[in-house]
């Protein structure tokens, strides 16, 4: 029998989802903070694998950093 390891990054990515469930379980209305960098949009990928084939049941909250692209703000907008 083999044996099965994930490796760094599939660990890393694991821990995440695990830690976003986690939030929406205890929280009463968590939102993720989403600035349009690539690190708000890696969370609201996770967030995304973790709860597919449902929608992220949370809300994003745009924090505008001044250093938003014009097509952030205007996705944003719509």
């Amino acid at each position: 029998m083999s044996k099965y390891f994930l490796n760094y990054l599939d660990e890393l990515e694991s821990e995440a989802i695990f830690i976003l469930r986690e939030v929406w379980a205890q929280f009463e209305n968590p939102v993720i903070l989403f600035s349009g960098g690539k690190d708000s949009i890696l969370v609201t990928h996770l967030a995304k694998k973790a709860f597919y084939p449902a929608k992220i049941p949370f809300a994003l909250l745009h924090v505008d950093t001044g250093h938003n692209f014009p097509e952030t703000i205007q996705f944003r907008d719509e």
